[in-house]
């Protein structure tokens, strides 16, 4: 027995296991520079590059392709088209065949790819590509949704969600109201932008470095448009530098291209766009025209509720599906309607295919249940908080959602009840009704909004997990799953969780990067699913190699199998204690097998989508988020004073990890309904494609004061990994708290007699214009 072995044996509490503050893996190599992108990785001799050449009309037929001064450039090697294509020009996610690689007879957006140019430099590339002399017959371009009319295509399916009638609820309602509110969309301004990595191989292989969400769709889409089998496409990614729902479908693209250059030149070819281009041509998230009508009673409770919900979802369907799904499913967040009906609007435009984005869809359903919850209030001369509270969900009844899903978790109340309490809502209340009393200029609002997040793939099929853990014979483990890493701690996270199972440190537990040889037909790493998902498969797979442990010490020791117990660093063997390591060793000297396929498969959830019931969330994440804003009336500059966040994220993996996407999640969210700003103009070009027109947060942005706290009693309902629950895009809807305080503000300068109905994003010229909109309302 060595020291360290011995050292072990004394050791109370492994280090690194579930529960424990670890610091995400890569934290040190990202502020250090060390950190391995797809970009770093060295280029082999004969690398080349590829840059795409981009549509430039909105709609229209191609008429003529010249190609032949890119063909001649300085550098250029070759030129691709979709002639090019050995199997099927389509990378559409949903199999609609909407989505071409290259567009060859028409075109259906600015910005959509024509050719590639592939060439010794990415400068030469980039400069060859201009050289292109394309000759269009443009035609009418539908840009903005509000122009669609009530005929208008649609990309997919519509859905409808009805429960009661709720026609009939608001036409006998005391009161009823209708509207209509923009929710505009957002860029993911990733740090790392997209980029492909092909290295050709042989027998019809090739292996791509993808910075993907989900590397087995990558893998079909590069198997399909080379005309070969999944087995000969390997995906492999080890961390990007953000995703955010943008790397789900859209490395498609960059992909199957520098995968087709690959294998017809034989070498190795990179595709990273420009960032301009990068914007350009790749889906955002779904701006909404949500109209809307409610019928209330004098007291505010909701009696009835009407929702349509239209999306610029673009040319082709993408996940447009899903995302205006998942925005119905959270019309009510945390409200019960008595009577709901919600139909979604999944509009064709001549701009790019819009696609997933943190929260998919829920952000803007959430958003129009906060806009009836304001409408209610105002009309009754009610604070919001007051509507809030009176129209929640139940425990016991008024809990069936608008899908016929029964709520059984809910804690909303409670979260909502303790932030109030230690935010000092009410006193805040006070102060800043006296503040904007003496304040002819800056006017203060707050506003506590609450959250309710329903877990799980609306696409049932995706609601699966692999692992693979292998034991080597020192006792050090390899860890792979399905799960990929774009900053959010998953890694870290599964790891804690397969270090808890051994009982080992977690430095003993080698997290690999995620390939499609090593666990197949995965699911994106999306719909905040990812801990779930894989830390179950790989508990699934440690559990399998500690089973077959047990019974192997059982029987060679000759004790009961319940006197076999892992415990830091060690196994006890009946009365015999031995490292963990020496137990491997032993097995291994019997021939135990010491690697496992792990799988996970989420219980209970089904949904019906032609009846718009079923269960489609295993279990609900709640949170509530309390902020308080400064505007200037004169010209809608703003500040966001402070914020107050209450979130429950069940029995925690990682406290620090957790607390940390809370924070970025919803400064992120704080900017989708405040700076971030998308414009088209009539042409279909997008105007806000670089950091210098499009306005993420910046750090002077952030909350003055930002305080973060985590229910400490929570603990999920469901029997998820070690009772977490999922934190990856709850957390972005506690930022509407800003947007409504905003509006509390912009109230505030007619004595809240008018409902402002802001838009978002609340930009300083929106916020101006709300203020003179209620001052002249309310001057009438």
């Amino acid at each position: 027995m060595t020291r360290h072995e011995t050292l072990d044996l004394d050791k109370a509490r492994i280090a690194g296991g579930v529960a424990s503050d670890q610091k995400h893996d890569s934290a040190h190599k990202h502020v250090s520079g060390e950190a391995v992108y797809i970009d770093d990785m060295p280029e082999p001799v004969g690398t080349l590059h590829a840059c795409l050449g981009l549509s430039e009309v909105a709609h229209g037929a191609i008429t003529n392709i010249d190609l032949s001064k890119v063909r001649a450039a300085p550098g250029v090697v070759t030129v691709l088209t979709a002639d090019d294509i050995p199997g099927e020009n389509d990378i559409s996610p949903t199999g609609l065949h909407d989505e071409p690689i290259f567009a060859n007879e028409r075109v259906q957006f600015f910005g959509q790819p024509i050719f590639a140019v592939i060439a010794d430099t990415r400068e030469a590339a980039r400069r060859a590509g201009r050289l292109a002399k394309i000759n269009y017959a443009e035609e009418p371009a539908l840009i903005d949704i509000a122009d669609a009319g009530a005929d208008a295509r649609l990309v997919t399916a519509p859905l409808k969600l009805e429960r009661g009638d709720s026609a009939a609820a608001i036409a006998a309602a005391p009161h009823s109201i209708k509207g209509q509110m923009r929710v505009g969309g957002q860029d993911h301004f990733y740090l790392e932008g997209q980029i492909a990595f092909a290295m050709p191989g042989e027998d019809g292989d090739v292996t791509v470095f993808s910075s993907t969400q989900h590397p087995s769709e990558v893998q079909h889409m590069v198997a399909h448009a080379l005309d070969v089998p999944s087995h000969a496409v390997t995906i492999e990614v080890r961390r990007m530098g953000g995703g955010f729902g943008g790397k789900e479908t859209q490395a498609n693209l960059f992909a199957v291209v520098s995968a087709i250059a690959a294998k017809k030149l034989n070498r190795p070819v990179k595709l990273r766009p420009d960032r301009d281009d990068d914007m350009t041509a790749t889906g955002k998230r779904h701006d909404f025209l949500i109209d809307y009508e409610v019928g209330f009673d004098d007291e505010g409770a909701i009696l009835g509720v009407d929702f349509t919900y239209a999306a610029r979802c673009g040319y082709a369907a993408d996940l447009s599906g899903a995302v205006t799904d998942r925005a119905l499913f959270h019309c009510d967040n945390t409200y019960f309607y008595p009577a709901a009906r919600a139909v979604s609007r999944p509009l064709y435009t001549n701009t790019v295919s819009n696609t997933a984005f943190r929260g998919f869809g829920g952000p803007q359903g959430m958003v129009g249940a906060e806009r009836i919850i304001d409408e209610v209030a105002f009309a009754l001369g009610k604070d919001p908080l007051e509507i809030r509270k009176k129209n929640l969900y139940g425990t016991d009844d008024r809990n069936v959602t608008p899908y016929h899903q029964t709520v059984e978790d809910n804690v909303a109340e409670r979260v909502i009840a303790e932030l109030e309490e230690s935010s000092g809502y009410a006193a805040r209340r006070r102060e800043i009704a006296a503040f904007n009393t003496k304040s002819p200029v800056i006017k203060r609002g707050l506003a506590l909004t609450p959250v309710k997040f329903g877990i799980s793939f609306t696409a049932t099929h995706f609601n699966q997990a692999g692992a693979l853990v292998h034991v080597y014979t020192d006792g050090s483990v390899h860890l792979n799953h399905g799960g990929t890493e774009m900053g959010q701690g998953l890694y870290t996270k599964v790891a804690q969780v397969v270090a808890e199972e051994f009982q080992i440190d977690i430095d003993q537990v080698k997290i690999t990067a995620t390939t499609t040889g090593k666990v197949p037909n995965t699911s994106a790493t999306a719909a905040s699913s990812g801990s779930d998902l894989n830390g179950m498969a790989a508990q699934d797979a440690a559990r399998q190699i500690k089973d077959r442990l047990i019974d192997f010490a059982s029987e060679a020791h000759d004790v009961p199998k319940d006197q076999v117990v892992f415990l830091p660093g060690r196994v006890r063997i009946g009365n015999r204690e031995i490292p963990f390591a020496e137990l491997i060793r032993e097995a291994y000297m019997a021939r135990i097998q010491l690697s496992a396929a792990g799988f996970y498969k989420t219980p209970k959830i089904h949904w019906n989508r032609d009846k718009g019931e079923g269960r489609p969330f295993y279990y609900f994440a709640y949170g509530a988020a309390c902020a308080e804003v400064s505007i200037d009336t004169l010209t809608g500059e703003y500040m966001v004073e402070q914020v107050d966040i209450l979130h429950e994220t069940g029995r925690s993996l990682n406290r620090a990890i957790d607390i940390g996407q809370i924070e970025g999640g919803f400064i992120q969210g704080m900017g989708w309904l405040t700076t971030e700003e998308l414009v088209w103009d009539g042409k279909g070009r997008l105007r806000t494609h670089a950091p210098s027109t499009y306005k993420i947060p910046l750090a002077s942005d952030r909350p003055k004061v930002f305080n973060v706290a985590l229910a400490d009693w929570a603990e999920n309902a469901e029997p998820t990994v070690h009772r977490s629950k999922a934190v990856g895009e709850p957390p972005f809807m506690l930022a509407m708290c800003v947007l409504h305080a905003l509006s509390d503000a912009v109230a505030s300068v007619a004595d809240h007699k008018v409902c402002p109905r802001l838009d978002a994003p609340a930009t300083p010229e929106r916020v101006l214009m709300a203020v003179e909109r209620v001052r002249a309302e309310g001057a009438r």
